[in-house]
């Protein structure tokens, strides 16, 4: 009977000091993961409402969510009396681990939130970057496609993308084709503007606003460098550019407006038995 005084006495000892804490961190538990989900419901509204990119939503939402729960967790494992210190070290340890493994990737990763956010291109946009230039087909977490006009299809870190100059030739909407051509000093410049811009306009995805412009870009020896810029819409520009120029040619021979041959210049030096 003295023994069975002694074990309740213990029971009733336990449940007056660790039951409490259990019961405490239960309700803490309980009570922190529905806050949290009510956080994280508050969390993507505000993201769909600042109409950010899917993707970034997503990420967001899950590194946020697992965050308050470790959070959780250390406090409810405190309320335990469960020792967190190692727990936060080790936490750190490898979070810094996993950093400097993958510091390439992380910049990249960081380079396309900083794409997605602030948006300074986006898909179907040309753009040059990293000595490459095409159409942006799509634009993901660590790198961004584009497809060039041969149809190669090129992949660019957005670590790189992000931290150098990005050339957005479709910024707004109309977009310029810029088209080289020489021609002799001889030729009525007028008549050749007058050709020129007529030609462009012909070209079904050339705009007529802006009108197209022809201006003299160089005088060189022997010949007229002028430039040929009609306006176009983004996702044309390939197709008006190369359009174009065959236009030029075809009107230029219909026209007679005479553009320079190539010249080929030969020296022969001297040798010494010619010389004595």
């Amino acid at each position: 009977m003295e023994n069975v005084t002694i074990y309740t006495a213990a029971i009733f000892n336990w449940l007056s000091t660790f039951g409490i804490k259990l019961a405490s961190a239960l309700i803490v538990f309980l009570v922190g993961l529905y806050i949290i989900n009510w956080i994280g419901r508050v969390f993507n509204i505000s993201m769909a409402k600042g109409k950010i990119d899917v993707s970034l939503q997503t990420f967001f939402s899950s590194l946020m969510m697992a965050g308050l729960r470790i959070l959780l967790l250390i406090t409810v494992a405190g309320m335990l009396g469960i020792q967190t210190t190692s727990f936060v070290a080790i936490i750190g340890a490898l979070g810094l681990a996993v950093g400097l493994a993958l510091q390439g990737s992380l910049a990249n990763f960081a380079g396309g939130v900083l794409i997605l956010v602030f948006k300074p291109f986006k898909v179907g946009d040309i753009i040059e970057s990293q000595g490459q230039t095409g159409a942006v087909i799509e634009i993901q977490i660590f790198n961004t496609m584009l497809l060039t006009p041969d149809g190669r299809t090129v992949i660019l870190a957005n670590g790189a993308v992000s931290n150098n100059t990005v050339i957005n030739f479709s910024a707004y909407g109309s977009l310029r084709v810029d088209i080289s051509v020489e021609i002799e000093p001889k030729n009525d410049m007028d008549f050749v503007r007058r050709v020129a811009t007529e030609t462009c306009l012909s070209h079904p995805l050339v705009l007529d606003k802006p009108s197209p412009v022809v201006k003299v870009a160089k005088i060189n020896e022997g010949k007229i460098a002028i430039n040929i810029c009609p306006y176009t819409h983004a996702h044309d520009y390939w197709v008006v550019f190369f359009g174009v120029q065959e236009m030029i040619k075809k009107a230029f021979d219909e026209n007679n407006v005479i553009m320079p041959e190539p010249h080929l210049y030969v020296t022969q030096l001297a040798s010494k038995e010619s010389m004595a």
